[in-house]
């Protein structure tokens, strides 16, 4: 009867990936992260990644916007949002940002917000969090073992160099990032939550990019998706991009 029993129970473990790596360290997860996504060395391959696609904008009925985004080590960033006849920009060179939306008559450049310049430094990783995170002096902890629609992940819960923390789940089966968390925002006098999910993973290059951001705001709907239809990696990318942008100057109509 005790051979019975330790048959049953060795089963139940093969049947669930969390009960089988249930002693994995925060580490281990993320090596196995890391791995799933391509490997350390293909990620500090790539210098320089350009993305283009398109983004919910809502609206009804919806509007989707083409973007062009640029990401280049270490830490910058350059989003190109086109508006009809009108491009948004918006830059982060690694330290401060920039941003400019003619599209609401603002034609002037505005410096990034204290949120705005966070959730800059953090998109701006072309990487992600788990890839040479010591090197970048981020902390990782691991927080258990959730569902995340229906499948089993682990949260980690990491510290970054600046104080910054974030939790971010990791597929216990494939291993590959299913959500991190959002900067919060403010509705209706109150703060919410924002989550990120990554969707549909290919392998570009070597390396597993997720084609689909979703971002879920607590308590709104509808959700917002961008969606990529072209990754580029190692285009070559001036440092004039990630500079703050010119504006253009007003041409004054010549006297009659």
């Amino acid at each position: 009867m005790n051979n019975v029993r330790y048959l049953i129970s060795l089963m139940a473990a093969l049947a669930s990936p969390l009960a089988m790596a249930a002693d994995m360290t925060a580490a281990q997860v993320a090596d196995r992260n890391v791995a799933a996504r391509g490997g350390l060395a293909a990620w500090r391959a790539i210098g320089s990644m350009t993305l283009t696609g398109e983004m919910d904008a809502g609206g009804t009925p919806a509007v989707r916007l083409p973007f062009e985004m640029s990401l280049k080590r270490p830490n910058k960033s350059r989003l190109e949002i086109h508006v009809k006849d009108q491009t948004a920009v918006q830059v982060y060179d690694g330290q401060q940002g920039w941003k400019m939306r003619p599209y609401l008559n603002r034609n002037d450049v505005e410096p990034f917000t204290r949120v705005e310049t966070q959730a800059a430094a953090d998109e701006a990783e072309l990487d992600g969090p788990l890839v040479d995170y010591a090197r970048k002096g981020t902390r990782i902890e691991l927080a258990g073992t959730e569902k995340v629609e229906g499948r089993n992940a682990y949260r980690l819960h990491l510290t970054q160099a600046d104080g910054h923390q974030i939790n971010l789940w990791i597929d216990a089966a494939t291993f590959l990032d299913v959500k991190v968390d959002g900067e919060p925002r403010r509705l209706d006098n109150r703060m919410h939550k924002v989550a990120i999910f990554y969707r549909d993973f290919k392998r570009v290059d070597g390396v597993q990019v997720p084609m689909t951001l979703e971002t879920v705001v607590d308590g709104v709907r509808p959700s917002r998706k961008i969606t990529f239809k072209t990754v580029t990696v190692n285009p070559s990318l001036t440092e004039a991009l990630f500079t703050k942008p010119q504006v253009a100057p007003v041409r004054q109509a010549s006297a009659q």
